[in-house]
Formats: structure tokens, C-alpha cells, sequence
């Protein structure tokens, strides 16, 4: 039997006196305990009090399975991509080269690249060469010439006169144009900085816009007969849309808006005739429902999206419509989108555009969509709103806004000149002295492009069509006769810096300028400006999106990447050359989010158990669409999917990755690490490892 322990005489007093008590017990189950305070036993434990050598040693040995896994994990990581290099590049398995930019701009581009990769890679075998002969004249930047004594045969003889020749006439204007760039990186990140500023003051001050008079759908009228709705026509362009078409017309017949007062306008520019009665149909499904719907289909797809929109708003019904509201084919308004951004009109003369904010139902699906969640994130919380509520203007998105139809008239309506109709009429609106207003909280569901291809053919639209843009409304701007800032504004801050200067600086900065500091170490990039000051507004930009946080790293990394297409854009729109005006439609999947289907099915099992109205459609119609919906629902044999490769990706990273390897000479530790880190990034990106790939 265990002995008695019997401490309450301990516990009466506040100090303990007289010897320490030791109890030793016989049976080895019991341990031995000593006493030293009587408030030791409800002190807190030490963590790693108790434990014993042989669990410290199963700690140790947990912690090193754990680095192991780690490093495995690497090593499979490695050996995988080189696995993925020899089937791809080497022996070519189901990969096809890319298709895109057959323009000789693309092409001047590719070779300079890939003669910059041969020089280099000649460059740093003569480095090595020189580096295992133990010629290191380059000691904390200062360059040692030695003495005509020192000269040891004539390849070293030629070495160091390559190396003062180096010094004395390539370094100088390289550094240059180093500093130029550098200074250009200052002035937009101070731009970023500044737009940051102006998002946390809004926060702060809870600044959003507000309806004149108070929002009338929230008064104590319930029926809301105290505001008198507008007409209002409801547009969605689209071109071969067979993924989304259904659940677009779904979502925009769903809006909360009086039927007699609202006109649904379906713009197809279809050249497939399956998918052009496949829409055909849907429409009619819901005109027999009861919606103020319309097809329309243009026999000559001129102008694109901007040709199809200007034509639906010459027909003369419009004449009878105050507003029109735009959705692109992937767009899926909420119902009370219309009550949310049209009272904003009222008693607002002078508001010309409503902008609503994108969301998007697919930027969990890969890690090129979180990307692009992070990025289109900052554009609408940071960029839209400072401008908005600062300036009352802002570029619109093309999509998920309402226009002021005599706005629209006032501008000179859709132009077909460049490949961004709605950066265009936007600029003209403002010109002419109308103002914009941004919405934070009105949110409408889309797709971002889940293939590297489609994002690449979509960016390079949006980057080449504002200096086409540029070019063509510079003129208006400064004989314009808005203020003196304004004109500032739209010149240096909207076109020049955020849309020439960014995609020059981060093409030349980090993709030429830093891989020839290593070749040319006289001419050097200073610390902050390849590891601070990128992380630091890497940091800004993930800020909207603190989910993504752990990206940050790979999104400062991708942005790198991106900017080859985004520079080769921008040139391509400035001097008009090559696919300038090329408008290719983004590729989409078709995706919604779980409440949007619960919701368009609650909304067909209602309207089915109703009476249906057949008007507008024959029987051959309706035959015919049966039959395109059994075709649609027999399965189809699933797409062969390919990979691209992109030539001007793979050769970056192959520089880069040469680059890397001439920093190891140097011993530069950062630098090394982002070259070696920014050449994989090009490396997945020229191999389409990144996003889903093409069918």
C-alpha cells in the first residue's frame, strides 16, 4: 500500500522552516520526490521539464524526419521539372510551340534575347576559366589591372584587356541606364505607396459613395411606388461564348427590376451557327418566360467588341431607354444589382458611369488564378476607389457597369479604333466634363483566365490597346478644356506611368539590366532595389487580399515574369506594329459558385411549374433546339490537352539562370538567390507549368 502523503500543515504556512523532507519508497514504481516550496505543485510546468534522454532523442529524431521530408520533397520537386525538360524540349511530347506573336517585332525581341543568352554563356565559360586560374582582379567593386610583369601568355594578356575594355566603355552606359530605371522604379512605387495612402484614408474616414436623397429601396415604402424606375437596357456582347452563355442570360433575366421597364439585349457575334442556336434558343426560353428579351447576331463581325455594341444602340428603341447596364458573357450580376447602382443618377446630373466591382468564382482553382486574384484585387480596392473618390474618374472595366445613355451620345459613342472600347469612351466621357462613381460593395461573379495562354492573350490586350489609345488621344487631352491637373493626371499618372513606364522599367530592370551587372559587376544594382523595395510593394499589393498572403513570393516572382508579355504589349501598341489591333477572345470555363446554381435552379423549378407563354418560337425552332440540347447532353470524348511552349520565356530563363551561376563567381549572395529563384519562375512559366493547360 502507497504511503500517506499529509501536506495541509504546509499549506497553513507561509514559509517553510526546518529541513527539507525526502520520502523513499521501496516499490520501484513510485518516483521520489523532494519538496523545496509548498506552491511548487501549482506552479506552471516547464514545457520540457520530465522528459527523459531517450525522449529528447525521439524529438531529435522526429525533427530530423521532418527535414528530410523536406528535402525529398525538393529533390523530387528538382528531379520532376528536369523530367518535364527532357520530354518537353528535348524530345517534344505533347507540347506545340506557341502561336501567338508572328509579328517582327516578336521576332527582333526573341533573337535579341537569344543572343544575349549566347554571349553570356561565352562570357561565363571565360569566366570560369579565369576564376580557376585564380585571375581575380575584382575586389570590392574596384577594378585591379595588373602590371604589364604580371601577364602570364597571351590569352591573359587578352583577358585583361577585355576586362578594362569592359570597364572603361560598357560599364558606364550600362549603369546609366541602370540608374534611370531605378529611378523610374522610385516614382511608381511611390505612386503605389500614395494610392495605399489614399485606400487606408478612405477605411478610415468610411468614405463610399451615397445616393442623393437616401437610397429609396430602403425607405419605409415597401413597394417602393415613391421612386419612379428608370428604362433601363441590359447588353451582353458576346462571341462563341458556348461555356457561360446559359448562366449569363440566367443571372441577367434573374435582375430585380420591373419588366415593363427593363430590355434585355443578347449581342452575338457568333461564327459558329451550333452556338449560335444554342443562344438563340436560350433567349427564346426566355421570352416564353415572360422576360423583355432580344437576340441579335451581325452578319460582319467588324470592330469587335466595340463594332457590336455600337450597333445595338443604333436601333431606335434605345431612344427610349435613360441608362444601359453592361455584362460581359461571363458575368452573373446579383438580382438587386440594378437597385444597388441606378439611384446613384438621381439628382446627379453630371454622373456619367457607375462601376461595379469584379469577384471571381474560380480564383481558388490554381495558382496562376490566385495570382491574378491578388492582382486584380489591388486595381479594384486600391486603384478604382482613391480614383473615384479623389478624381471622379477612373478607367472603365468594360463589363458590370451602367452607363448614362446621353453620356454615351455625348462622347461620341463606341469608337472601333483601338482594341480598349472602354478605356476609350472613358477618356472621352471625361474630357467632356462627366463624372464616374465606383462601388466597392456592388460585386458581380466572373472568371479570371485558368490557363497561362489565355491570361497571356488577354494581358497583352489590355497592355497594347492604352498605348494605342494613347497615341490617338493625346492630342484631345491637351486641347481640352479641363483643369490644368486633370490633364496631368490622365497624361503622366493614367497613361505614362501606370501604363508605359511599369512594363518598361520591370522588363529592363530585372530581365537585362541585372543579369548584365553580372557580367559587367563595375555597373551594379544596388541591395534595396532587388530585395526591399520589390518585397515592400509586393506587400502593398497583396494587402486587399490578406488571404493570399502566403503568395507573395511567387506572385513578385510571376509579375517578373509577366512583364516580357507586358513589354512587348506596350511597344506593340505604341508603334502600332504587328497584333497591335489583334482582339482574341479569353478562353473560359464556365464556372459558378454553389449559392448562383441553387439559385438559377430554384428559379427554373418555379418558372417551370408555371404556365408557359409560347410565343416568338415555331415548332421547327423548338425541334431544332431540342435536338442541339441532345447533342449538348451526350457527352463528348474529353479534348487531347497540350502544353505550349513559349520561346521568349525559356530563353529568359536560361539567361537568368546563367546569370545565377556568374553570381556564384561573385559571391553575391542576394542576388544570386533572386537570379536563381526568377529563372525557375520563367523556367515553369516557358514550359506552361503553370494553370490549367489548353484543350
Amino acid at each position: 500500500m502507497a504511503p500517506r502523503l499529509d501536506f495541509s500543515a504546509w499549506w497553513a504556512k507561509e514559509t517553510r522552516t526546518g529541513t527539507p523532507v525526502v520520502v523513499t519508497m521501496e516499490n520501484p514504481n513510485y518516483s521520489v520526490v523532494e519538496l523545496e516550496d509548498p506552491d511548487v505543485p501549482f506552479q506552471p510546468v516547464d514545457k520540457d521539464r520530465g522528459k527523459n534522454a531517450k525522449q529528447f532523442t525521439w524529438v531529435l529524431l522526429l525533427k530530423a524526419h521532418r527535414a528530410v521530408g523536406w528535402v525529398s520533397w525538393l529533390a523530387n520537386l528538382l528531379w520532376a521539372l528536369l523530367g518535364t525538360i527532357k520530354k518537353r524540349l528535348i524530345f517534344g511530347q505533347g507540347v506545340a510551340m506557341e502561336s501567338g506573336d508572328k509579328s517582327l517585332r516578336g521576332k527582333i525581341m526573341f533573337r535579341f534575347i537569344r543572343t544575349f543568352l549566347m554571349i553570356s554563356l561565352a562570357v561565363l565559360a571565360i569566366e570560369f576559366f579565369a576564376h580557376f586560374k585564380g585571375w581575380h582582379y575584382l575586389q570590392n567593386s574596384n577594378l585591379h589591372i595588373p602590371r604589364t610583369a604580371e601577364i602570364q601568355g597571351w590569352f591573359h594578356m587578352v583577358y585583361v584587356s577585355s576586362l578594362e575594355f569592359r570597364a572603361n566603355y560598357i560599364a558606364p552606359p550600362i549603369q546609366s541606364i541602370s540608374n534611370f530605371c531605378v529611378a523610374l522604379f522610385v516614382i511608381q512605387s511611390l505612386d503605389r505607396l500614395i494610392l495605399c495612402l489614399g485606400m487606408f484614408w478612405i477605411k478610415f474616414k468610411r468614405i463610399k459613395p451615397r445616393i442623393e436623397g437616401g437610397d429609396p429601396f430602403k425607405s419605409d415604402d415597401i413597394e417602393g411606388s415613391s421612386y419612379e424606375y428608370p428604362m433601363v437596357l441590359v447588353q451582353i456582347p458576346m462571341c462563341n461564348e458556348v461555356e457561360v452563355y446559359e448562366q449569363s442570360i440566367s443571372a441577367v433575366c434573374g435582375l430585380d427590376w420591373p419588366r415593363d421597364r427593363l430590355l434585355i439585349q443578347v449581342l452575338d457575334d457568333s461564327s459558329d451557327d451550333s452556338i449560335m442556336c444554342l443562344i438563340r434558343g436560350e433567349v427564346n426560353k426566355w421570352s416564353q418566360r415572360g422576360i423583355n428579351i432580344i437576340y441579335r447576331h451581325r452578319l460582319v463581325r467588324t470592330g469587335y467588341k466595340a463594332g457590336n455594341l455600337k450597333s445595338a444602340m443604333s436601333c431606335d428603341y434605345v431612344q427610349n431607354y435613360e441608362f444601359v447596364a453592361i455584362f460581359d458573357a461571363d458575368f452573373q450580376p446579383n438580382p438587386d444589382f440594378l437597385k444597388l447602382t441606378v439611384p446613384h443618377f438621381k439628382g446627379n446630373p453630371e454622373l456619367g458611369l457607375v462601376q461595379a466591382r469584379w469577384v471571381f468564382v474560380n480564383k481558388d482553382e490554381n495558382l496562376l488564378t490566385r495570382l491574378q486574384n491578388i492582382n486584380l484585387c489591388f486595381h479594384f480596392e486600391v486603384e478604382q476607389q482613391v480614383n473615384g473618390v479623389f478624381l471622379n474618374f477612373f478607367g472603365f472595366n468594360g463589363t458590370a457597369g451602367v452607363w448614362r445613355i446621353k453620356t454615351l451620345e455625348d462622347s461620341g459613342g463606341w469608337l472601333e479604333r483601338t482594341t480598349v472600347e472602354d478605356m476609350d469612351i472613358a477618356v472621352r466621357a471625361h474630357l467632356n466634363g462627366w463624372k464616374f462613381i465606383y462601388l466597392n460593395d456592388v460585386k458581380a461573379l466572373c472568371e479570371v483566365p485558368e490557363s497561362y495562354e489565355a491570361y497571356r492573350k488577354q494581358q497583352h490586350r489590355w497592355h497594347s490597346g492604352p498605348m494605342q489609345l494613347f497615341r490617338l488621344c493625346l492630342p484631345a487631352i491637351i486641347t481640352s478644356k479641363i483643369s490644368f491637373w486633370k490633364k496631368a493626371n490622365l497624361v503622366l499618372l493614367f497613361f505614362l506611368l501606370r501604363k508605359l513606364i511599369l512594363p518598361f522599367y520591370s522588363f529592363t530592370l530585372f530581365c537585362i539590366i541585372l543579369p548584365l551587372t553580372m557580367f559587367v559587376p563595375e555597373a551594379q544594382l544596388p541591395l534595396w532595389v532587388i530585395c526591399y523595395i520589390p518585397v515592400f510593394m509586393s506587400f502593398l499589393n497583396i494587402l486587399p487580399a490578406p488571404k493570399s498572403f502566403p503568395f507573395i513570393i511567387p506572385y513578385l516572382l510571376f509579375e517578373n515574369t509577366m512583364s516580357v508579355t507586358k513589354f512587348n504589349a506596350m511597344v506593340s501598341g505604341l508603334f502600332q506594329l504587328g497584333s497591335s489591333y489583334e482582339w482574341v477572345v479569353t478562353k473560359k470555363a464556365g464556372r459558378s459558385s454553389e449559392s448562383d446554381l441553387l439559385a438559377i435552379a430554384e428559379s427554373e423549378s418555379k418558372t417551370i411549374s408555371q404556365p408557359q407563354l409560347h410565343r416568338g418560337a415555331s415548332e421547327s425552332e423548338l425541334s431544332e433546339l431540342n435536338k442541339l440540347k441532345e447533342q449538348q447532353a451526350a457527352p463528348p470524348p474529353p479534348p487531347k490537352k497540350t502544353n505550349k511552349i513559349f520561346k521568349k520565356e525559356l530563353a529568359l530563363a536560361f539567361l537568368l539562370l546563367t546569370a545565377s551561376v556568374r553570381s556564384l563567381l561573385s559571391a553575391q549572395g542576394v542576388h544570386f538567390y533572386f537570379l536563381l529563384f526568377q529563372g525557375v519562375s520563367f523556367l515553369l512559366v516557358g514550359l506552361d507549368l503553370i494553370g490549367e493547360q489548353m484543350s
